[in-house]
């Protein structure tokens, strides 16, 4: 197996909404952008996979010199590998890979967060870096893509934790703020307990508003200049906002369950906006 099929199949194996998007895309850029999917979903592994935090840490230490070893292209790795072998023309710096590691070491050291300052930073360099080195990819001409990335990685993470509440406290995590759970009188103990109310609910609607509102903000500094090239972000986001919409639908059902859309309807939204470009 080469490191671009090692990467390819990492991404459909996920499942993941964004595996869509690459679907689309010229075959070089294809590759760059399954290689760092693919690097993601190894160091997001090693902390949702690996139940000793220790092993974790020394796990994770070993994903920040092989990002140093794909700078000298002595890369080891399938995915190190892929990352080494991407086109010149595509920059994708050490220094944010190393951010999203950054992130999957929060998720080692902390399992809240008091407020949403804190929480922006972890949606930061778990999904806001990965929309810049995303948009890189894609490729732009105006700066003001970079806050459109950021803003729609912000989005889609936010996304993330609200459909993963139960999942997430599953593994002991709450990812929605301490102060906005007192602020609703949600207590930690009817998450941790899949225990549904009026104002869980409620929570949970400030939560999409929230998300809704970073959708809204992305899409409206995208240049118009760049929107071409950007399309597999927009694709992202036609997923993951009708994902959105699809969980407030079911009034927010996700203690106990994870919604997700079928297969079939996420390559109908990934072509419709191909197509409508």
């Amino acid at each position: 197996m080469t490191p671009d099929q090692y990467c390819q199949e990492k991404c459909a194996a996920s499942g993941s909404s964004f595996y869509y998007s690459f679907l689309f895309l010229p075959p070089a850029r294809r590759q760059a952008i399954m290689a760092l999917y693919a690097f993601c979903r190894e160091v997001d592994d090693v902390v949702d996979e690996c139940s000793d935090p220790a092993l974790a840490s020394t796990k994770l230490a070993w994903w920040r010199m092989e990002v140093e070893r794909v700078a000298h292209k002595q890369a080891s790795h399938p995915v190190g590998l892929a990352l080494q072998a991407v086109s010149p023309e595509i920059r994708l710096p050490g220094e944010r890979l190393n951010e999203i590691i950054d992130g999957m070491e929060m998720d080692l050291q902390q399992t809240r967060y008091l407020d949403f300052t804190g929480l922006s930073l972890y949606c930061y360099r778990a999904a806001s870096v990965v929309g810049l080195l995303a948009a890189e990819i894609f490729g732009y001409q105006d700066a003001q893509t970079e806050g459109y990335a950021h803003d729609l990685g912000m989005a889609f993470q936010l996304t993330n934790i609200i459909r993963d509440v139960g999942e997430d406290a599953r593994r002991g995590r709450i990812y929605l703020p301490i102060d906005e759970l007192k602020r609703f009188n949600v207590p930690a103990a009817d998450i941790l307990n899949g225990r549904y109310s009026e104002n869980f609910t409620a929570l949970m609607q400030f939560q999409y508003e929230r998300a809704l509102e970073y959708y809204q903000r992305a899409l409206a500094q995208l240049p118009a200049v760049d929107r071409k090239n950007q399309r597999p972000g927009l694709i992202m986001a036609a997923i993951y906002r009708t994902l959105l919409e699809e969980i407030r639908g079911e009034n927010f059902q996700v203690l106990h369950q994870r919604i997700s859309l079928p297969p079939t309807r996420k390559l109908w939204l990934a072509a419709k906006t191909w197509i409508k470009g």
